[in-house]
C-alpha cells in the first residue's frame, strides 16, 4: 500500500474527481459539516482553518487494517514538519475508509476501542523520545498524546453518535491539533474566553444532550486531557484511560 501525505483543501476540490469515490464522499461530508452555510458547526477554530484553507488533510484506508497505524504516523511526522506554516488554527485531519458493512453494525464502545489501540500501536512507530515536560502517565494533568516530539489534542468522531451530534461523522475521522495552537486560545486569553463561551453555546444547541462534563482546559486543575478525546454519547468514560505507550515496549522487544 502506498503511504498517504498531506493534501490542502485547495488541492483536494481541484482533484476532487480524480480521488477513489470514498474519499470524494467522506471529503464532501466533512465540507458540509464543518463549513455548514448556517455556522452551526461548533468547533470554531476547525471552521476558520478550513475556511483559510489552513487544516491538512489525509486520507487512510481501514482504520482496522495492519498497515493503518504506520500510515497515521506518516501523516503525523509529515504534518510536525510544516504545522507551523500552515496558520493559527492549524489541524490534521485524517479520514478513514470506513466500510459500509461496519457502518451501522459497530457500536460506539467498539470505535472508541479501535481509536485508543490505533493511538498506541501509533506511537510505536515513533522515533522520538516522549517531551520531558509531558507526563507519560495518561493519569497526571500535564499528559496528551506526542507523536515526534510533537504533543497534540486528539479528536475523534464515528458513525456511531446519535446523541452527541458534534461527535458523529460518517467516517471513522480522527483530528489533532498542535499544542502550540492553544498558546493564545486558553483560559487566561480574552479570546480564549470568548471562544469557549462561543463554543459552549454552540455545543448546547448543537448535541441533543448536556455539553460532556470533561470538556476543560489543558491544565484547568482536575482536567485529564484523555478524557476529551473521545466522547461517547452518554456522560460517561472508561475507568482509566485505553492508551498504552508502545515506543518503548516496542523497542524492548527488537533488542
Amino acid at each position: 500500500m502506498s503511504v498517504p501525505t498531506l493534501l490542502t483543501k485547495s488541492w483536494i476540490e481541484a482533484n476532487l474527481l480524480e480521488l477513489p469515490r470514498w474519499q470524494q464522499h467522506a471529503y464532501r461530508n466533512f465540507v458540509e459539516m464543518v463549513a455548514d452555510k448556517e455556522n452551526t458547526y461548533p468547533c470554531v477554530p476547525a471552521r476558520l482553518g478550513f475556511l483559510a484553507d489552513s487544516l491538512r488533510f489525509g486520507f487512510v484506508d481501514d482504520a482496522r487494517t495492519e498497515h493503518a497505524p504506520a500510515h497515521l504516523a506518516s501523516l503525523l511526522q509529515q504534518y510536525g514538519e510544516c504545522s507551523r506554516e500552515t496558520g493559527p488554527y492549524a489541524s490534521l485531519v485524517v479520514l478513514f475508509d470506513t466500510p459500509e458493512d461496519s457502518i451501522g453494525r459497530s457500536t460506539i464502545e467498539q470505535y472508541e476501542e479501535l481509536f485508543w489501540s490505533l493511538l498506541s500501536r501509533v506511537s510505536s512507530h515513533d522515533t522520538k523520545d516522549w517531551p520531558e515536560h509531558i507526563a507519560k502517565d495518561p493519569a497526571q494533568p500535564s499528559w496528551e498524546f506526542c507523536f515526534d516530539g510533537e504533543p497534540y489534542f486528539a479528536f475523534c468522531a464515528t458513525p456511531a453518535h446519535v446523541l452527541r451530534r458534534s461527535r458523529w461523522f460518517s467516517h471513522f475521522i480522527l483530528a489533532f491539533q498542535p499544542r502550540w495552537v492553544f498558546e493564545n486560545i486558553n483560559a487566561s486569553t480574552p479570546l480564549g474566553n470568548n471562544l469557549k463561551k462561543a463554543i459552549r453555546k454552540r455545543l448546547a444547541d448543537y448535541d441533543e444532550i448536556p455539553i460532556h462534563s470533561s470538556l476543560q482546559w489543558y491544565g484547568q486543575e482536575g482536567n485529564l486531557e484523555w478524557k476529551q478525546y473521545f466522547l461517547r454519547d452518554q456522560d460517561e468514560l472508561p475507568s482509566k484511560c485505553p492508551f498504552s505507550y508502545m515506543k518503548n515496549v516496542f523497542k524492548k522487544i527488537r533488542s
